[in-house]
């Protein structure tokens, strides 16, 4: 078995830290129950299969509460602020020895543990529900961590998730019951660092997918057999009379209810055209004005299996939704904004109002049709200016605005080089290269750059059916990110970008929140903030980044997701970093945003400074708490 490096054994006691009360163990296990759960999906044995895992995941990290009050262990956490909280070190220490019994072998001899066994809570009957799936590099990741043991795959994920230390993972595994932990951490060592795809929502169990269970064995356990038997049979022959087969239908389920309502959003006569001026006069600039293009608008065939696709996807089609997006049939006919040839497949481009809607069919048939949505509620022009038509060997090509009169693809990471003109057929652009379908190291970070009128704006590919706007400066008031300064500012950044894919993105803005002087004189390092919003509103991503001079890359200080810092909202933010000079020195750098007028640091580092600057000499290894105060006396706490 995987997990054979697991002690069979009741762990070795490790070493007591505070008394947790069952409430502060409740507080911590809240507040960080994502985290929590993906800690135990990654750890959970894959042979479990991916339905049982996120249910499991789940069952553990909710059964990871003390019965009573009980001493936290005294373990090193990560440089995110949980490190002085004894009721998370408490209950991670739990969810992490459960997952880990989990994967032990079954004995004749000896009751199973309770974590062996199929979780009683929670249980969604009827369904199986899974994480939405990543890119590729998420996937190969995925496939070389189902060959590592169940410590190993801990130990790549407290370095991943927690960001622990080599000592730190050893101190965990030790403490949660692991008989050789340095072999552990040997074995992961095998396995390239790709952390930041373990945020991805491919190891995401609060991000879920849902799909029917075994229809035909959950038929058979009916009681009613006999009549449910008969009523298939009548409602068989109905579908089987002349002109209302499901032949027409392409790869469509079964139509199980007929309205009015509904059979009019499937009919392709109601679809909604918009003229090919409509957008020069209307009070409106979004989707609801595109005029329908493509070489296949008048083939009623395509249009039909699309929209009936759309309202009944059958068990061939493979269906995608951005988070926070309703995947159901339309409410009424919705409006066609293409229909043509992509490569090699036909693609049909519908609106509804809220969400864009792709059907891909590959143009040999209709077995392996692909069915993508996307939410667009609220989109401007600025948001409106492109739809992604069709990936395929590397590359991307986008349908573009009726108003975007230029387009052209950039590498983000040099900004000196100018933009390559694409050609626009029709408001199809031609293949550009797709950072979005890239494994490997990242090297370049290609863009889709639209000219409409006098503004020209950056789109990028996130791996979803709407690219996300790109923008740069003081949150509330930002421009495009098109502009030379902007572009220098998202050199070093752009393949942080890599961070947000599949995750509903709608904007990113770059914002150079503060710039400060080396203590070794070296130079000036510039602070960054990048914030992701998303299209549903919540799910923001906030990166604190550091680059300093000479550096190709910024380095990520802090992040947050759900925050207002950085935002239109709360145009703030204050991040430290441990930074290493030339001579071997060790220092705290911080930085708030202009409006701070004081910074103080506590715990492993003391120091504080006047202004919005905090430099302070530091250990390597040490942890601190940033507070800040701004002009209006408000506090400012350190991002994390």
């Amino acid at each position: 078995m995987q997990s054979q490096d697991v002690a069979q054994r009741p762990a070795p006691p490790s070493p007591a830290g505070p008394v947790v009360d069952v409430e502060q163990a409740e507080a911590a296990l809240v507040e960080h129950y994502p985290r929590l759960v993906r800690l135990a999906y990654l750890v959970l044995p894959p042979g479990l299969g991916r339905s049982r895992r996120v249910v499991t995941a789940h069952a553990l990290t909710q059964r990871a509460l003390p019965r009573n009050r009980t001493p936290a262990p005294v373990i090193p956490a990560q440089s995110t602020g949980r490190h002085g909280d004894p009721g998370y070190a408490l209950v991670r220490l739990q969810v992490l020895r459960t997952a880990l019994e989990a994967g032990l072998p079954l004995k004749r001899k000896a009751w199973p543990k309770r974590s062996q066994l199929p979780p009683v809570l929670p249980q969604v009957w009827g369904l199986k529900l899974f994480p939405r799936s990543g890119g590729a590099d998420e996937l190969a990741l995925d496939q070389r961590l189902s060959t590592l043991s169940g410590p190993a795959r801990a130990a790549y994920a407290l370095r991943g998730i927690e960001r622990l230390a080599d000592d730190g993972v050893r101190e965990v595994l030790t403490a949660a019951g692991v008989a050789d932990a340095d072999g552990a951490l040997l074995e992961a060592d095998g396995i390239p660092a790709q952390y930041g795809l373990l945020d991805s929502p491919e190891f995401d169990p609060c991000s879920l997918q849902a799909r029917p269970t075994d229809l035909m064995r959950r038929r058979q356990h009916l009681k009613a057999a006999l009549a449910a038997g008969a009523a298939l049979l009548v409602c068989g022959a109905l579908l089987g009379l002349p002109g209302e087969g499901w032949g027409p239908d392409g790869a469509a389920a079964p139509p199980y209810a007929r309205n009015p309502s509904a059979q009019a959003a499937l009919d392709p006569a109601k679809l909604t055209r918009v003229p090919a001026t409509a957008w020069r006069g209307s009070a409106r600039t979004d989707f609801s004005v595109w005029p329908a293009r493509g070489d296949l608008t008048g083939d009623t065939a395509l249009l039909r299996r699309a929209l009936a696709v759309w309202a009944r996807p059958g068990e061939t089609v493979q269906v995608s939704a951005t988070p926070g997006t309703p995947s159901g049939g339309p409410a009424g006919p919705p409006q066609l904004l293409y229909a043509g040839t992509v490569d090699a497949a036909r693609v049909v481009i519908l609106y509804d109002g809220l969400r864009i809607a792709r059907y891909a069919e590959p143009k040999d048939g209709t077995q392996g049709a692909a069915l993508d949505f996307a939410r667009v509620d609220g989109a401007g022009r600025a948001e409106a200016g492109a739809v992604v038509l069709g990936r395929a060997d590397g590359n991307v090509r986008y349908l573009t605005a009726p108003w975007v009169a230029k387009a052209g693809e950039r590498d983000l990471m040099k900004p000196g080089s100018g933009a390559m003109d694409l050609t626009l057929t029709d408001g199809v652009t031609a293949p550009l290269a797709s950072p979005a379908l890239r494994s490997g190291p990242c090297t370049s970070w290609n863009v889709l750059q639209v000219t409409d009128g006098s503004r020209t704006r950056l789109l990028t590919d996130l791996g979803e059916l709407v690219p996300a706007r790109l923008t740069a400066g003081r949150p509330g008031s930002p421009g495009e990110a098109s502009g030379a300064e902007a572009l220098r500012v998202w050199q070093p950044f752009a393949c942080s970008l890599g961070t947000l894919r599949s995750a509903g993105v709608r904007n990113v803005n770059a914002w150079a929140f503060n710039e400060q002087p080396l203590p070794d004189a070296s130079g000036s390092a510039a602070w960054v903030c990048t914030r992701a919003d998303t299209w549903r509103g919540g799910g923001a991503r906030v990166l604190a980044q550091f680059h300093t001079p000479g550096g190709r890359y910024g380095a990520v200080a802090a992040k947050a997701e759900n925050v207002a810092a950085c935002g239109a909202r709360d145009p703030h933010v204050l991040a430290g970093v441990l930074w290493k000079a030339e001579a071997g020195d060790w220092y705290l750098l911080a930085a708030g945003s202009r409006e701070t007028t004081s910074i103080r640091a506590t715990g492993g580092v003391d120091g504080s400074a006047q202004g919005s600057l905090l430099t302070v000499p530091a250990e390597q290894g040490a942890r601190a708490e940033l507070k800040g105060t701004l002009e209006d006396g408000r506090s400012l706490g350190g991002l994390r």
